[in-house]
């Protein structure tokens, strides 16, 4: 198409290679706009999606589409636990908020106990996202507001103990407690979250005193350890002096009942013996005599008895028979 303004010509037709350019532009459009829409849930996640802003539904893991510039999806891991570090860090984290900056650490750390003592605190604590709606839209930054939480908590029951059961023996009891108040104000925030556990990992005094607490702690060990010694020592002596005295009064009953049974013995012979001697008191001793002898004969050895009434000056003994003519 052709038109004559004046004595020029001017061609309104456009050239070819803007037709292809213009093609090229469209179908470039076209791909970034699917690009952009075109989103993967993980399987340990899920997605909310928001449309200008409000939420329109929340999605499950897989191969997903969202109208670009209009619709948004925020895409959070809600089948993994997760944890927050206080007074330490581990890096390489992807979770941003999983730990803070040095200087924040070693505010978190410091603490006061109830008896006006200072302790260096570390801890951490593991949740979970159970609910992505009230997580995304409930509060406007849900896990600094975890974070802030937790540390009140922590800083509240601290503050409730002497520093020795912080550092020592009350370290369960700050777990439990400071997870049960944490779970009530998660829900009080509504924050979407669920605490899993609150664990504490190195409690230790200031550094100005820590030489002097390890000289402590180490004192308090050798002195459990001399008495665990003593009670081994005890466990071991005492059970065999007891066996030992058990064995002896045995033995002692045993021999008791032993004489007793044997002293009845021979009461119950001799009452015997002494009611048949009454029946015929010869023949009794008579019995009694020849018993006796022939228990005693055998051990006298060999022996010579001459009859008293012998007539003989001398009598003639047959001394090489009887074996003693040597």
């Amino acid at each position: 198409m052709r038109l004559q303004v004046g004595n020029q010509v001017i061609d309104v037709n456009p050239p070819g290679n803007f037709k292809v350019l213009f093609l090229f532009a469209l179908i470039a459009l076209i791909g970034y706009t699917v690009y952009k829409g075109i989103y993967v849930v993980q399987q340990e996640e899920e997605a909310v999606i928001t449309r200008f802003g409000k939420y329109k539904n929340t999605v499950q893991p897989g191969l997903h589409f969202k109208i670009p510039y209009v619709e948004e999806a925020k895409i959070h891991p809600v089948r993994r636990q997760q944890k927050l570090e206080f007074g330490f860090g581990t890096r390489d984290s992807t979770n941003e908020y999983q730990y803070s900056d040095p200087k924040e650490m070693a505010h978190e750390r410091s603490m006061v106990t109830g008896d006006l003592n200072a302790a260096l605190v570390e801890w951490v604590i593991q949740y979970r996202i159970t609910d992505l709606q009230a997580f995304e839209f409930n509060v406007e930054d849900p896990l600094p507001t975890l974070r802030n939480a937790t540390e009140s908590v922590m800083r509240e029951v601290v503050g409730d103990r002497t520093v020795d059961e912080v550092i020592t023996v009350g370290r369960q009891g700050i777990e439990s407690e400071c997870q049960e108040k944490l779970s009530q104000l998660v829900n009080l925030y509504e924050l979407g979250i669920t605490i899993d556990q609150v664990q504490l990992k190195d409690v230790d005094p200031p550094e100005e005193v820590q030489a002097s607490f390890n000289e402590v702690n180490q004192a308090q060990q050798e002195k459990e350890k001399s008495i665990n010694v003593a009670n081994g020592q005890y466990n071991r002596e005492v059970p065999k002096a007891r066996g030992d005295a058990d064995k002896m009064i045995s033995e002692a009953e045993g021999y008791a009942t032993k004489r007793v049974n044997e002293a009845e013995g021979d009461v119950a012979k001799f009452v015997a013996l002494y009611g048949e001697y009454q029946k015929s008191p010869e023949v009794t001793r008579r019995r009694i005599y020849l018993e006796t002898m022939e228990q005693v004969m055998p051990n006298i050895g060999k022996k010579v008895i001459l009859d008293q009434n012998g007539s003989q000056a001398i009598p003639l003994l047959p001394l090489n028979s009887l074996g003693l003519g040597k």
